[in-house]
């Protein structure tokens, strides 16, 4: 028989010196510094520092956007790094960031997006460099050309009355955001902060979000790349179409994929179609999918006022158990999905590629759940303005933990999600130690992690430097 040792007694006090905690955070701090992001906020918001006095604003709205990465919940959560002085210098306090959000209006929050596009341009440009080129997106065991664009929106509940917060068709109450991932690297490209009574399928908005992603895009990937938009049937609007197909006149070389209602004439098309017609459906890694089917019903459906080319493919599957079906499915003893595209039919691969390749835009929902972690999961003010500078903050923090991902980090931890990446390496202890004239990050020898943490440093020290 074993006896289980009981855990070392101990005698707690708060009397500790030179120990820090959340070390691995200033990783993210170096990081924004190293891509150029601390200098392009401090020019966007410069004149929210009159006399040049007091902390830097665009110093500010980074260190936010580290708490945010970092977990940080609320703008109180600075004190994490502010009560660290040693590790990441001097940070505003709670009141001064206030002031800062506050002070942002529609101008100077079109500028701090435009400094975010030009952190990102030096963050590619540094991956690279170094041989770590931005990664081609997935689908059926296949690398996709060029960019993948995922569109989507959600809900995020407020408890408290905000400016222009509204019930949602979930009959909760709250926010509507719009937003726009890159599925490459999950970088967050763009968001639209609407109420909670906002239009799923608005074009408008689909509109100004997708317009302000490719402004997210350096030039040179921008023109010339193949750029895949992906949305579910909010997205298939004919106007949000047309300005996709509109935006190859401009050089992008857009193309769209998007899901569609499953319609009357579409219902009358899927029963008309003969049984050899179906393929069978693709996993993600290339394999057959069991008991699902493609086809194509182009030709079988008036599409008149979308774009020319247009294609429409469904999917048939038998359900899982639970699943949530229409009379129609429950009839056809399938559960049926629908979506529209403008690849064309030579260089484009199958019908079963096209649709593996839309399936993969469920992805998205990773991302937005890993967004909500990381800033946009709860908004903390009544001011719906300052409640939209948090949104953009939100998604700068989102690139900061991709941007370290691709440009530090290997293994499993290149793709590892927000909280594995907190767990292992944001949060880890460290002692300060100081001696000629340099301070040391003595990580423990105990932690798991620390050859990856140093080495992620190591690799931020070695990145190239943009021309100042």
């Amino acid at each position: 028989m074993h006896t289980t040792r009981s855990r070392p007694k101990l005698v707690v006090s708060a009397d500790g010196h030179g120990v820090v905690s959340h070390a691995g955070s200033r990783l993210l701090a170096d990081l924004a510094d190293a891509t150029a992001l601390t200098s392009a906020f401090s020019d966007a918001l410069c004149r929210l520092r009159p006399r040049g006095t007091g902390h830097d604003p665009g110093r500010v709205a980074v260190d936010l956007a580290v708490m945010l990465a970092d977990g940080g919940e609320a703008i109180a959560d600075l004190a994490v790094l502010r009560d660290q002085r040693d590790v990441f210098g001097p940070v505003a306090s709670t009141p001064t960031a206030w002031r800062v959000l506050a002070g942002i209006d529609t101008a100077t929050l079109n500028a701090l997006r435009a400094a975010r596009a030009r952190a990102r341009e030096v963050a590619w440009l540094q991956a690279d460099e170094t041989g770590h080129a931005i990664p081609a997106s997935q689908a059926g065991g296949r690398e996709l050309p060029g960019l993948v664009l995922d569109i989507d929106a959600t809900l995020v509940t407020c408890h408290s009355e905000k400016e222009q917060a509204a019930a949602t068709y979930k009959r909760g109450f709250g926010y509507h955001p719009l937003l726009c991932f890159l599925d490459n690297t999950g970088e967050a490209l763009a968001g639209l902060l609407r109420p909670g009574n906002a239009g799923a399928n608005t074009a408008a908005d689909h509109v100004a979000l997708l317009d302000q992603a490719l402004a997210q895009i350096p030039d040179a990937h921008r023109h010339g790349t193949p750029v895949l938009i992906r949305a579910d049937s909010a997205g298939s609007a004919k106007a949000f179409l047309a300005h996709i197909r509109a935006l190859r006149e401009r050089g992008i070389h857009t193309f769209f994929s998007v899901g569609y209602p499953v319609t009357e004439p579409v219902r009358r098309a899927i029963r008309a179609l003969p049984e050899h017609v179906w393929h069978p459906a693709l996993e993600q890694d290339g394999a057959l999918r069991a008991s699902a089917e493609v086809a194509e019903l182009t030709g079988l459906v008036d599409l008149t006022g979308y774009p020319d080319g247009t294609r429409i493919i469904v999917r048939r599957e038998r359900p899982h158990p639970g699943a949530q079906l229409s009379l129609f499915d429950q009839d056809e003893g399938m559960r049926h999905q629908v979506f529209l595209t403008d690849s064309p039919v030579a260089g484009s691969g199958s019908i079963q590629h096209l649709e593996v390749r839309h399936r993969a835009h469920a992805r998205v929902e990773d991302h937005i759940r890993c967004g909500k972690t990381t800033g946009f999961g709860r908004f903390p003010s009544r001011h719906f303005a300052i409640n939209q500078v948090w949104l953009e903050l939100s998604l700068t923090a989102v690139d900061l933990l991709a941007w370290t991902r691709t440009l530090l980090l290997d293994g499993e931890l290149a793709t590892a999600e927000p909280k594995k990446l907190r767990y292992r390496l944001l949060h880890a202890a460290a002692r300060i130690t100081g001696g000629a004239r340099r301070l040391r990050l003595r990580i423990t020898t105990t932690w798991p992690w620390r050859h990856e943490l140093t080495a992620a440093f190591s690799r931020l020290v070695a990145l190239p430097r943009p021309a100042t």
